[in-house]
């Protein structure tokens, strides 16, 4: 800011005859003040742009962590594609806003209050009359500002539509393939995107109305200084060198002001991602730790459940009503029932995956809402009825949430599981890289691979939630008796549509409409009708028709 003086001063002295020593002077500080000033603007954008960067990381870092801790009902409201959104371009968003948003705005206003400062010293009548358009620049500012961030929440909410329609098209291009639908999916994201592009080009409009009518007001801010200063120099009241100097930070405002309407978009795009962020950090889970810790931190959960009237009630629909179980440690409990008879929400209950609506569930006689979620699924294992592997190799897949696991101890649960075999005959065995979803295994692989990974847990309990429904008999009759010697002591718990797989159960509960209806071992359910009774004979006689 101190440049136009030194032009005016400059000026001025030529005016009077003292050229040649004027110049030297002056163009040695204008010199050291150019010098100074790129000195200062690379330490100014060093410290916005690295602070922007770090903000960056710690939002992402934190944005990451209180999504893992959300409970599982929240993702069954969220798209996967709004949340992925959010993470990349609302955040990205948001940094532009700390970063280069911040730093242009200050930059703007430190420009602007000395320039005014030094203008109304020389000629305060000028000056007013300089700065006349200026409420006009700050209500177009105000007004272009509340249309740009309404139309900025309609372009995130349209990108969150266009990452939802892409990540669920490629994690179910194996049935858009089957189905033939490649050209329907692709008609349907031509028209999301479509809708994208159009509301990008209603913002972009609004933008390029928006800085050539704040230069339309600068320009009317030279005019008036050309006109009026002008006609001061003639008549004697400012002197060429302060009409220089006018003119000089009128240029030099023109950037800020123009620089002003520029960040008023930048910032009405971050606040509008901001506050879909500030929303979603907002979200509390449902399961989460106890805010008075009643239970002292236990080195070992023993395996004992119990279940005394759990009720669990979805929008839709009773999942479970009135529902009492007992497992003693160390013993072996199968679940059967028909489809939606609630044995997986039952098993969701023990690691608190979800909590009861009523009732209690205990764990070692202790209410289990009274651990920590992670406390307690640290000594319990699940293997659900959709396996999903990590794009990363086997042996990391097998070793997930298992430290320090050796080879030795890997193959011993690969054993177990009956996964040796196919192993052996992968390119690069352990290290083989099985994609996304594992996608380059087959079904049975994938559950073998979970249930592995579920053993170098060394779980006190385990619950397999249909887990051997895609192997073969005897295979599945091989990881059963596996399981038997390597959980003998620790609770299983074994959910399954075949009767094959339970019969050896210790106790066998069956799950009907979300009510136990009956409960014994495979001896005793056999001798009383019922749906196990009625479910062993039916799938005897289809094992002898597919002997026969």
């Amino acid at each position: 800011m101190g440049l136009p003086l030194l032009i005016r001063r400059g000026v001025d002295a030529v005016t009077r005859g003292d050229a040649v020593r004027a110049v030297f002077e002056i163009s040695g500080l204008m010199i050291a003040a150019a010098g100074l000033k790129a000195l200062l603007q690379f330490r100014t954008r060093m410290a916005f742009i690295g602070v922007s960067r770090d903000v960056e990381y710690d939002l992402r870092s934190d944005l990451f962590r209180h999504l893992i801790t959300l409970s599982p009902d929240f993702y069954r409201t969220r798209r996967t594609g709004d949340l992925m959104a959010l993470a990349t371009n609302d955040l990205n968003a948001v940094r532009l806003m700390i970063g280069p948003g911040l730093m242009n705005w200050f930059d703007a206003w430190f420009a602007f209050l000395p320039a005014s400062a030094v203008m109304f010293s020389v000629d305060w009548r000028l000056t007013l009359m300089a700065l006349l358009p200026a409420p006009l620049v700050c209500l177009t500012v105000a007004g272009f500002g509340r249309v740009i961030h309404r139309r900025f929440e309609c372009i995130q909410e349209a990108f969150s539509d266009i990452s939802s329609r892409v990540q669920e098209n490629v994690a179910g291009v194996r049935v858009v393939r089957a189905y033939a639908q490649e050209e329907a999916e692709l008609a349907k994201f031509r028209q999301i995107d479509a809708e994208y592009v159009r509301l990008n080009i209603r913002l972009a409009w609004l933008s390029g109305l928006f800085t050539p009518l704040l230069q339309f007001l600068v320009g009317v801010t030279s005019l008036i200084v050309l006109w009026l200063g002008g006609a001061r120099v003639l008549h004697g009241q400012l002197t060429l060198g302060s009409y220089v100097m006018f003119n000089t930070y009128m240029a030099i405002l023109v950037k800020p002001m123009v620089t002003i309407g520029r960040v008023m978009n930048i910032m009405q795009r971050g606040a509008a991602s901001l506050e879909r962020i500030t929303m979603l950090m907002q979200e509390r889970p449902t399961i989460a730790a106890p805010l008075v810790r009643s239970v002292a931190h236990r080195p070992a959960v023993f395996g004992c459940v119990d279940l005394s009237e759990v009720a669990v009630r979805f929008p839709a629909v009773a999942a479970l009503e009135g529902v009492s179980l007992r497992v003693q440690s160390g013993s072996t409990v199968a679940i059967v029932g028909p489809t939606g008879s609630g044995k997986s929400t039952l098993a969701s209950l023990i690691p608190r995956l979800l909590d009861p609506d009523a009732g209690c569930v205990r764990i070692d006689g202790v209410n289990a809402r009274r651990y920590a979620p992670g406390e307690l699924r640290h000594h319990i294992a699940v293997v659900p009825q959709e396996t999903f592997l990590f794009s990363a190799t086997l042996a990391e897949n097998l070793a997930f949430g298992a430290h320090g696991v050796s080879d030795d101890r890997l193959r011993w649960a690969a054993d177990i599981a009956c996964l040796s075999p196919d192993v052996d005959g992968f390119p690069r065995g352990y290290q083989t890289i099985v994609g996304e979803r594992g996608i380059s295994l087959s079904g049975g692989q994938k559950q073998r691979a979970a249930i592995a990974r579920a053993l170098l847990r060394d779980p006190r309990i385990l619950i397999l939630d249909d887990a051997l429904a895609s192997v073969d008999t005897l295979t599945e009759e091989r990881i059963l008796s596996g399981l038997r010697v390597a959980m003998r002591g620790r609770t299983t718990i074994l959910i399954s549509h075949r009767a094959s797989t339970v019969r050896y159960a210790d106790a066998i509960v069956v799950l009907e409409n979300g009510r136990v209806t009956q409960q014994g071992t495979h001896a005793q359910l056999l001798a009383q009708p019922g749906y196990y009774a009625d479910l062993y004979r039916k799938q005897l006689i289809e094992a002898e028709l597919d002997r026969a």
